[in-house]
């Protein structure tokens, strides 16, 4: 991790030097700035591995500029709030962050968060296990599985609903991928969170909720199908 680039957007000082000088102390390049407009600005000039983006910060807010971020790259996002409030988690992400982390926060838990998307979105690919091939409508060369309209190709990361690409982020690839390679088969919440987030300890499902909805809109409400009070299913 010692060339990974981060760039934190947060208006306290404190809170900003601290935490920056935590995330070098840890071998991270880090690029700190008080406000969202610099923020994007950073984020455009220097083309981070990872953002971290609290909430609540002037100029530009940290909900609308990961929607920006998001328009122009899939890099991995981490919303920042001093509240679990669930609109602010909501919102963060549904402007497409991928994970987000409640102040006050420990160092080792932002820098283990840090490590565990980052890992993720390094190795997309790792999400499908065996099995997917035989319960799919069909395997096409070159690891292609088809799921009704719905085409997953395993090797070169692409999704395509009727002919036409889909764009997906990292995440919602590897959960699009840890769907098809179980189609059919009902996924909790939890076994989501530790294939998909990287999650060796109990997280909040409400993660799970806005990505599997993101996704939803993404590929046809009705290919993902819940399961109340057991979590979610791939129609094959």
């Amino acid at each position: 991790m010692a060339d990974t680039h981060v760039l934190f957007v947060e208006d306290d000082d404190v809170i900003r030097e601290a935490t920056q000088l935590a995330l070098e102390r840890d071998g991270f390049v880090v690029t700190a700035v008080p406000d969202g407009l610099s923020g994007l600005e950073s984020f455009r000039a220097r083309r981070p591995d990872i953002a971290l983006l609290d909430v609540m910060v002037p100029g530009l807010d940290g909900v609308s500029l990961c929607r920006r971020i998001r328009d122009e790259s899939t890099v991995p996002v981490i919303m920042l709030s001093a509240r679990a409030d669930s609109i602010d988690v909501v919102l963060g992400l549904e402007a497409g962050a991928d994970d987000y982390v409640t102040k006050p926060f420990d160092g080792a838990v932002l820098v283990a968060r840090i490590r565990a998307v980052l890992r993720r979105f390094g190795h997309a690919s790792g999400a499908v296990g065996g099995g997917a091939a035989d319960s799919a409508d069909e395997t096409l060369e070159g690891g292609v599985l088809r799921f009704g309209d719905l085409e997953v190709d395993t090797e070169g990361m692409e999704v395509r609903k009727a002919g036409t690409p889909v764009a997906l982020t990292p995440t919602e690839m590897r959960l699009l991928l840890e769907f098809s390679s179980a189609p059919g088969t009902v996924l909790s919440r939890d076994r989501l969170l530790e294939r998909v987030w990287d999650y060796g300890w109990g997280g909040d499902t409400r993660v799970v909720d806005v990505h599997v909805q993101r996704l939803r809109g993404k590929i046809g409400q009705d290919r993902i199908e819940t399961v109340r009070g057991f979590g979610y299913k791939l129609r094959g």
